[in-house]
């Protein structure tokens, strides 16, 4: 039964969709991915809202710079951490790396939002964040709309009782990606991918497209956004959305998810939970945290549905990003 809050409480923003309950089934549907996207297994979900766009670099600005008037943040180096004396980078700005599109003024104490090439980069999607910093904006962003904190940003975390902002499960994610469509490669229902549905890159050997469901006619980096300047990203929403109305799900950036990773996640999944699973939240610790959606960087394969990746927790790398999840 979806919870009847979603549907009527108003201060639920007008960047979150909503995401029906229901069930799917998670996984690999053509054999062609990972050997831990199998196997194929029945999930169970309640409703809940998540961010029709991939958090920007604007939104990120936003939260740094209310954090850092409230002394929750500070900077070392061009790194941003918790305040005093975090050990945990949240994120980097652009005198650590130049691929971050977030400016640090030392003097002033102010973040802004960089222009690449003299395009304004406010619209899209923030890069160079960890995992930490992604589930600090989330406790940020609940604060300031008035909900729960469903982060401990000592431990790290999430208590999924709490009604507040935080990122998505795995199953959360793979089935809001799905957008009401049943065993598809991608968001949408052509088993294929181009440039035209996608921020990606499209890897070509002998003159064709690598992956036979790869058929841009357009080689490389996308064109559109190969301004020589790395990172490559789109701006969110520049694509069509699925049939959620959620943007960006395959390519632009990796999106963090509130998982630790486990191979054998699917196993661990029916094993623990049974089938259908009711809203499985992963395993309760690990090494590496979930990433999921595929990336302008690298080729159509990692744009699937089903595709996993994980990368340390500590990780800012210029494809890493993250959306949020609003549940009860």
């Amino acid at each position: 039964m979806a919870n009847q809050w979603l549907t009527s409480d108003p201060c639920v923003p007008d960047d979150m969709v909503y995401i029906p309950d229901g069930n799917f089934v998670m996984g690999d549907h053509f054999g062609d991915g990972w050997s831990d996207e199998l196997p194929l297994h029945d999930v169970l979900l309640d409703a809940f809202f998540m961010s029709k766009y991939e958090i920007t670099n604007s939104q990120y600005c936003d939260y740094l710079n209310d954090a850092n008037s409230l002394g929750l943040i500070e900077v070392r180096n061009g790194v941003v951490y918790a305040s005093p004396g975090g050990t945990d980078p949240y994120c980097d700005t652009h005198s650590y790396d130049t691929y971050s599109q977030i400016d640090y003024n030392d003097v002033s104490g102010n973040f802004s939002v960089r222009e690449k090439g003299g395009r304004d980069m406010s619209d899209d999607p923030m890069v160079e964040v960890s995992w930490y910093g992604a589930a600090a904006y989330c406790n940020w962003r609940s604060s300031e709309e008035g909900y729960e904190n469903c982060y401990n940003l000592s431990t790290w975390g999430c208590d999924f009782s709490k009604h507040g902002y935080r990122l998505a499960t795995e199953a959360e994610w793979e089935y809001a990606t799905r957008g009401g469509l049943s065993g598809k490669r991608f968001p949408w229902s052509d088993p294929n991918i181009t440039h035209s549905q996608a921020n990606y890159y499209s890897w070509w050997e002998g003159g064709s497209p690598y992956r036979p469901y790869d058929v841009s006619p357009t080689e490389g980096y996308h064109p559109d956004w190969n301004d020589g300047i790395s990172p490559y990203t789109s701006p969110v929403g520049t694509f069509s959305a699925n049939g959620y109305g959620l943007y960006d799900m395959s390519g632009n950036v990796w999106e963090w998810c509130n998982d630790w990773y486990d191979s054998d996640y699917y196993d661990w999944c029916k094993n623990t939970c049974g089938e259908p699973c009711p809203n499985p939240t992963g395993p309760t610790s690990g090494i590496f945290r979930v990433l999921r959606g595929g990336l302008w960087f690298y080729s159509a394969y990692y744009c699937r549905v089903a595709n996993r990746y994980y990368y340390l927790p500590v990780n800012r790398l210029r494809y890493f990003g993250f959306r949020v999840v609003l549940s009860d």
